[in-house]
């Protein structure tokens, strides 16, 4: 998405500054900047990462070290999360999908990553890696 909104930008504004070209003016237009993360990338522009730790950040790392791919964020920060001890709250969690990988080999990647707390499991695919205490789940 975000990339389609900056080719978009650079289309207009080369068009306009064509435009402007005939009457002698020099056109010149900074396009905006969106930091990406080459560890990760999000599902949706609504998917707040900003907040992330570097132990977090470290941890999908370091999965998409061992799984070769990037992993894409489903869920990060969610100040109202619907559990009290979500890590969602705390900005200290991630739901991720790692495109072409199987979920058997992210959990595997998952488990040696350093600062890792808990993993869980969810039915359609969603892989929760957390930096809080160690723990794991399945929730089918």
């Amino acid at each position: 998405m975000r990339r389609f909104v900056a080719v978009a930008v650079t289309a207009l504004l080369a068009l306009s500054s064509t435009a402007n070209a005939g009457e002698g003016k020099s056109f010149r237009a900074k396009l905006p900047t969106h930091t990406t993360s080459a560890a990760y990338s999000v599902q949706t522009v609504s998917v707040r990462t900003g907040c992330f730790s570097e132990e977090l950040e470290g941890i999908l790392v370091h999965i998409a070290a061992k799984t070769g791919r990037k992993p894409i964020v489903t869920s990060g920060y969610r100040p109202h999360a619907s559990r009290a001890h979500s890590q969602h709250r705390h900005c200290a969690a991630a739901d991720i999908r790692v495109p072409g990988v199987s979920e058997k080999t992210v959990i595997a990647a998952a488990k040696s990553a350093p600062g890792i707390g808990g993993i869980g499991r969810y039915c359609n695919g969603i892989i929760h890696v957390d930096t809080g205490p160690r723990r794991t789940w399945v929730d089918c």
